[in-house]
């Protein structure tokens, strides 16, 4: 492994003793230390009891024989217990840290929007399977390696003795032996590593494949794509199987060294002791009790060989964790849209922004200064949609690319409604209502906003408010999208930004919706389309494909045909205030 693994692995370590599990964390591992120690001892003691209970037989000694015979019962039976509660307390310690690195890892993920970051600059794929999958390796592996190489140690201060008690020349046959056996199974296997790294997301690759199969059943069925998503398969897996082809050849070319050599193991002592025997230097029993000091000794010192599969495993998990860890911590690029909360100032502002395309950097809103105050509502449009999208996404702080502050009173007080409503799965009540506000509002004001937007029907189909629900299967978008509204009632914000919202209802549902928000002094912003109607509206934002934008009421715009739902006029006096150079353009 390299020195940054190694770096990493103790660095995890210690932060599982600072974290807030970590006297019981503390507490396990002394037990499990406490087992090693017995376990080491009593195979020490086993191996003299095999050698006397072998001896037994080789004199044919009844007495002799029925007593170790008794005993050897005794020490597997102590040896049986030990072994299980030592088994038990690793998959206790195992399952804690995992629990803490798993939740501090979701803390990070979804603070400070870091996988909306991950997922839109595509720095590091499958972010979900790492925090998953990885995770898990990686504590039940870290721990297992510690308790083995520690496991080692004791077992060469145990066995060690016994080894050179018996044949200095046995003893350092066992060392040379593992040592060159060490450096020879990782000349063979260093490939692994980078094979297991890439093995892990090609795995994860082709199961994100096949999760979007199962989330889009509906919409693939319909528009008969079977044929295209299982070529995508294919090449997935075709992608997986190659690469697992490699690790195959190499595991094969590993797997002739490392079985030889631990046939080999079983012969040595043989080579050595029996000779010693049959000299009449030694008893019988010696040569069983040194080919079982002789395994435990270079079982210990073997670890690299016996083990190096799962060590270049475990390098991979490490190395993707790492790249996981230094992702979330990637800051903020300077040059992003400064968001700031302006509570007392009831209004959205905009001061000089401009806001760049991530691909060419070419200016998609230039120098944008003007605020909207509480109860003036605006409509947006231009003929990029790539420029709508960038000021709906800064203007909730999701856009990394360009320059200017944008003021707002806080989310609490700013909603925003993309284009396609989402609804997680999870009750009506948790859907509606705030995180934290579920049993503070009563079920009868739910009730109220449901009926304003004529959703008592979702009510019946969700089989009331505490059903958990898939609200994609259960609601068509149009219901979707009022359902999200009815949530912008109840949570009552100053503003609420909304995309494209005639995409998924009509132009008459929009109207009411509208009015609604109006009459609940929802002051709103849309980004809209053509056929969009502008008297819904106070003011009427434009932005051309150069970034230029224009402001101007909405009265001198025509539409083909006139709506049935008459605009509410404002009640605010207040208007938009734009920031310009002179005095007589309100153009940019």
């Amino acid at each position: 492994m390299s020195r940054a693994v190694w770096n990493r692995f103790f660095q995890m370590l210690a932060d599982l003793n600072r974290s807030e599990v970590g006297g019981k964390a503390r507490m396990l591992f002394v037990l499990l230390i406490i087992f090693m120690f017995s376990i080491n001892g009593l195979n020490v003691l086993n191996s003299y009891v095999n050698r006397d209970f072998m001896t037994a037989i080789e004199h044919q000694n009844m007495d002799s024989f029925v007593f170790y015979a008794l005993l050897y019962l005794g020490v597997i039976a102590v040896a049986t217990v030990v072994a299980v509660l030592y088994r038990y307390a690793e998959e206790r310690l195992a399952l804690l840290w995992r629990k803490w690195l798993t939740q501090h890892a979701i803390d990070r993920y979804l603070s400070d929007r870091t996988y909306f970051r991950l997922h839109s600059n595509e720095t590091l794929s499958n972010p979900d399977q790492r925090i998953s999958e990885d995770i898990r390796a990686l504590t039940a592996t870290t721990l297992s390696f510690t308790l083995m190489f520690l496991n080692a140690s004791f077992t060469v201060v145990a066995f060690s003795g016994v080894l050179w008690s018996i044949s200095p020349l046995l003893f350092l046959v066992a060392v040379t032996y593992a040592i060159l056996g060490s450096l020879l199974a990782i000349y063979l296997g260093k490939p692994l590593v980078k094979l297991n790294y890439d093995q892990l997301d090609r795995e994860a690759n082709f199961r994100s494949r096949l999760v979007h199969v199962r989330e889009n059943a509906e919409s693939v069925a319909l528009l008969r794509r079977e044929g295209r998503l299982k070529a995508r398969l294919r090449d997935r897996l075709d992608d997986l199987t190659a690469n697992f082809q490699h690790i195959i050849v190499i595991n094969r070319n590993l797997g002739f060294f490392t079985t030889g050599y631990n046939y080999l193991i079983q012969l040595i002592p043989a080579f050595i002791v029996a000779p010693l025997f049959i000299t009449g230097h030694a008893d019988f029993g010696v040569i069983t009790q040194s080919a079982v000091a002789f395994a435990h000794l270079l079982g210990a010192f073997s670890l690299i060989i016996t083990q190096f599969q799962s060590i270049s495993a475990y390098t991979a998990v490490v190395s993707r964790l790492n790249a996981l860890r230094d992702a979330m911590k990637e800051p903020r690029l300077s040059s992003s849209p400064t968001v700031e909360f302006s509570p007392a100032g009831g209004s959205v502002a905009f001061e000089q922004l401009t806001l760049y395309s991530p691909r060419d950097g070419h200016s998609l809103v230039q120098d944008l200064s003007l605020s909207i105050p509480a109860g003036v509502c605006l409509l947006v449009r231009s003929t990029s949609e790539s420029a709508e999208k960038a000021l709906f996404r800064a203007t909730a702080d999701l856009w990394s690319h360009g320059k200017g502050r944008i003021l707002h009173p806080g989310h609490d007080e700013i909603f925003f409604l993309p284009e396609r409503p989402y609804l997680p799965p999870g009750t009506l009540r948790e859907v509606l209502l705030r995180t934290g506000q579920e049993r503070g509002v009563p079920d009868w004001r739910i009730c109220d906003s449901l009926a304003s937007l004529n959703l008592e029907h979702a009510l019946v189909k969700a089989g009331g408010l505490d059903v958990e629900q898939n609200w994609s299967d259960l609601l068509s978008l149009g219901e979707q999208q009022r359902l999200a509204f009815a949530r912008v009632l109840l949570a009552a914000p100053q503003f609420v930004f909304l995309d494209h919202p005639s995409r998924s209802l009509s132009e008459c549902a929009v109207g009411e919706l509208l009015n609604l928000l109006r009459h609940h002094d929802i002051t709103y912003l849309t980004l809209g389309d053509v056929a969009d109607d502008p008297r819904f509206y106070d003011r009427l934002l434009t932005i051309a494909d150069d970034g230029s934008w224009q402001l101007r009421p909405p009265g001198d715009r025509r539409i083909a045909q006139r709506p049935s739902i008459v605009p509410t006029p404002s009640r605010r006096s207040e208007d938009v205030v734009v920031f310009k150079k002179d005095s007589t353009d309100v153009s940019r």
